[in-house]
């Protein structure tokens, strides 16, 4: 049995696993991410792969990671919301590892190992988002995964949603990123809170509209909060409409919603399947979409990243 080690390198986290050709995770681990150090950052990783893959003697591992990563799957051109510029990470890596390491875009990670073991098991043509810190995406069409010419297709956060809108981490205004992330849901609900009143549960948990999270808006939407739900509500409704155009263009048979704020589940889904149908094009005339939850939450990149090593190696 062949185990490898896939990581996930996001904005806030690096998560580790040993997976098997199954796609079961034996042993994980999960660390902060020193995002304004490259040095750091490499010395962090190189530690977690070490730690995490213990006695196994993986043969391979599988970088996930939130960059423009090259079509050579080995350089990371730039990464928005990392200090990473022009790096060449599989060798870097492989120098200090000794191991074959394959570099992808973490959105194709998440998406491959959906495609494999998860929601979008036996289906051929896959359209997913992840909402997190940022917005990212992969695309499975007839059984394939699309990286396309350069190997940096599918950077879905990057859609423009608004003209001259938001500024974005990627350098551009108005992208799907700036409105439909978990960063987006944090600065609305703070904007908001300083002249909505029924903020109030909300400024009380959080202590200050400052402290406001992502993830204090999830947890008291869940708990029926009507400021937070509002705050998902509009975050669902963008993301509705920005894969509305998405799937428009690409005919996927389904949709996935993954990343660490589907955890909120239909509270997200409800308004952005509702927004899905009414910005779809010919709505009326054509098939639309399956609209469906990921399965393998926020691991999924993890599990697609091993997958990746081991098809490799």
């Amino acid at each position: 049995m062949t185990l490898t080690v896939g990581v996930d390198v996001g904005a806030s986290k690096i998560a580790a696993a040993v997976v098997d050709p199954c796609g079961t995770v034996l042993e994980r681990r999960q660390v902060p991410t020193p995002a304004h150090d490259v040095h750091a950052l490499l010395d962090v990783l190189v530690a977690v792969v070490r730690d995490v893959s213990g006695e196994h003697e993986p043969p391979a591992v599988g970088l996930g990671v939130a960059a423009f990563v090259d079509v050579t799957r080995s350089k990371v051109l730039s990464a928005p919301n990392l200090p990473w510029r022009d790096l060449p990470l599989r060798r870097v890596l492989e120098d200090r590892l000794g191991l074959p390491v394959v570099v992808e875009n973490d959105g194709n990670c998440a998406v491959w190992g959906e495609f494999r073991f998860g929601a979008g098991a036996g289906v051929q043509d896959v359209l997913l988002v992840t909402v997190g810190t940022g917005v990212g995406g992969g695309i499975i069409a007839s059984g394939r995964l699309q990286r396309g010419a350069h190997g940096v297709a599918a950077e879905i956060g990057h859609l423009r949603l608004v003209p001259d809108g938001r500024a974005c981490g990627c350098g551009a205004r108005g992208c799907l990123e700036a409105y439909g992330s978990g960063t987006a849901l944090a600065r609305g609900a703070r904007e908001a809170a300083q002249t909505d009143p029924s903020s109030g549960p909300l400024l009380a948990l959080a202590g200050s509209p400052d402290l406001i999270t992502a993830e204090l808006v999830s947890r008291l939407a869940a708990q029926g909060d009507p400021f937070s739900i509002a705050r998902l509500t509009s975050l669902g409704q963008r993301l509705g409409e920005g894969l509305a155009s998405l799937a428009a263009i690409l005919d996927p048979e389904v949709v996935l919603v993954g990343g660490g704020v589907s955890a909120a589940g239909e509270l997200l889904l409800a308004p952005l399947r509702a927004a899905f149908v009414a910005h779809h094009p010919g709505r009326d005339a054509r098939p639309l979409s399956e609209v469906r939850l990921a399965h393998l939450g926020t691991w999924a990149g993890v599990v697609g990243a091993a997958d990746l090593a081991r098809e490799a190696s």
